[in-house]
Parts: structure tokens; C-alpha cells; sequence
């Protein structure tokens, strides 16, 4: 039977990865506009993640706030137990925590760069999901959405090879859930191009920024917004027969 075609989330929970900031802050507030009580987690932005869940709180959304380093087993598995704990269910999850740990070409990348990266970007999924699972399949309509980079496609330019390997394992990851986890839980991934959040302003100058927005058939760089409209797509009913699927969300940059 087909499911009522809204994307209303009104009574599901969502747990957001990296939700202080940038994609996962407008992820937070476009799920919590469509009525999902949003589980806020955080490492090291904490200013950034008090201050969205006072921003939620004024909005009538439900949030709670869930620090932990995803890249321990324990912390990330209490992150997951702390939530369910609070609400009584997981619906949706979205993995968004990562990073650029260092610009490094592969044959000057350190072993410890190569870990962090994995563990920061791919391993953090993993431990995260798994604890996840049961919940979603009780859910009767669990959801995850994996936010990839645009690295996928370009294998890392600029010395960001570790990076993209990652962000790639994070991709095959979610062709596996896909398979693994249907009918219960759908999964899928986005594709961001380059949004222009605290993560460029770290690593991208300003004249890479500025030439990618010329490489962009658009004319300009991605607003998170965006990428957060297509996570609330996939999250919701609307999207009701996608699975595995990859959202390209790069104002056609890169045409594959």
C-alpha cells in the first residue's frame, strides 16, 4: 500500500550527527520544522549546539542535546541509548558528522591523517547505525541518510584524497544498509557540492571557493538549505520508493 504522500514528520524521532553546525544545523531545523523531535548531537561545537536548541525551543520543536565522540564505541552508543531513552523511539538518522582532518597528497599522508580521517568520516557512521538499527527496524518507517561530499566524484582534490576515500567507503556503506536493512529501513545518501560553511572557511581559500563557483554550471556554491531540503525529502514519505539512491545536490558541477 502506498504510504500518504506528506512530508510531515509529525511523532518520529530524528537523531542529527554533527548538528551544530552548518548541513547538520539546517538538517535540525528543516526535520524539526516538519514535526520531528530532533536528538542534537555534538563533539566539539557546543556553543553552536546550546545556541540551535534554544533557536528549536523558541520554535515549539522538541530537541534534546547529545554530546559524544562518535569515534568511540561506548560514547556513540550512549548517544543512540540516551535519545531512545528520553523519546521511547528512533526514526530517522542522519549521518553527518565528518571532516577534513588535513590537506595531504596520499604519498605525504600520514598513517595517523589516514585513520582520523576513517575514523572521523566512515567509522563514526558505522558505530553510530549499529547501535541504531533496532530502534529504526521497530520504527515500522526508520529512514538514515549518509551525507557524502563532492570528493566522491573529484577523488579528493587539493591533498583531500583521505578524506574522499572515506566520504566513498560512506557511500558503498549505504548501498549495503540499503540491501541489509529493507524493507524496515530505507537508506539513502546526498551528495553536497561545496557549501560554504565553517568546513571552507577552514580548508578552502578564497580563490577556491571562488573557482568552484565558476565551475558550477549555476553560477553559485551550495546553500546548506538545500542540502537539508533534500535530507527532509528522503526522511519523509514522499520519497517512499527510494532506496540506495544518491542525491547529487551540486548545481550540476560535476555531470556523471
Amino acid at each position: 500500500m502506498i504510504p500518504e504522500q506528506t512530508f510531515d514528520l509529525s511523532g518520529k524521532t530524528a537523531l542529527i550527527s554533527g548538528a551544530g553546525v552548518g548541513i547538520g544545523r539546517a538538517v535540525a531545523l528543516a526535520l524539526g520544522r516538519a514535526g520531528a523531535t530532533i536528538g542534537l548531537h555534538y563533539y566539539s561545537s557546543k556553543t553552536a549546539a546550546e545556541s540551535l536548541l534554544g533557536e528549536l525551543t523558541a520554535l515549539d520543536i522538541k530537541a534534546l542535546l547529545l554530546p559524544g565522540d562518535l569515534t568511540s564505541e561506548s560514547e556513540a552508543n550512549a548517544v543512540v541509548d540516551k535519545l531512545v531513552d528520553a523519546t521511547g523511539r528512533l526514526d530517522i538518522l542522519v549521518n553527518n558528522s565528518g571532516g577534513l582532518v588535513k590537506r595531504a597528497k596520499i604519498e605525504d599522508c600520514t598513517l595517523e591523517n589516514w585513520n582520523k580521517s576513517l575514523d572521523l568520516n566512515l567509522t563514526s557512521a558505522f558505530l553510530l547505525t549499529r547501535r541504531a538499527i533496532p530502534h529504526l527496524r521497530a520504527s515500522g518507517s526508520g529512514r538514515i541518510v549518509n551525507i557524502l561530499s563532492l570528493s566522491v566524484q573529484t577523488g579528493g582534490a587539493n591533498g583531500a584524497g583521505a578524506y574522499a576515500a572515506a566520504k566513498g567507503g560512506l557511500m558503498v556503506f549505504t548501498h549495503t544498509l540499503a540491501k541489509e536493512l529493507a524493507p524496515e529501513v530505507r537508506t539513502n545518501s546526498v551528495m553536497p557540492g561545496t557549501v560554504e560553511t565553517q568546513h571552507h572557511e577552514i580548508h578552502s581559500t578564497p580563490e577556491m571557493l571562488e573557482n568552484y563557483r565558476k565551475q558550477t554550471p549555476l553560477g553559485r556554491n551550495t546553500f546548506a538549505e538545500e542540502v537539508a531540503s533534500s535530507v527532509l525529502f528522503l526522511a519523509s514519505d514522499m520519497s517512499s520508493h527510494i532506496n540506495g539512491a544518491l542525491i547529487d545536490i551540486s548545481g550540476g558541477r560535476f555531470l556523471r
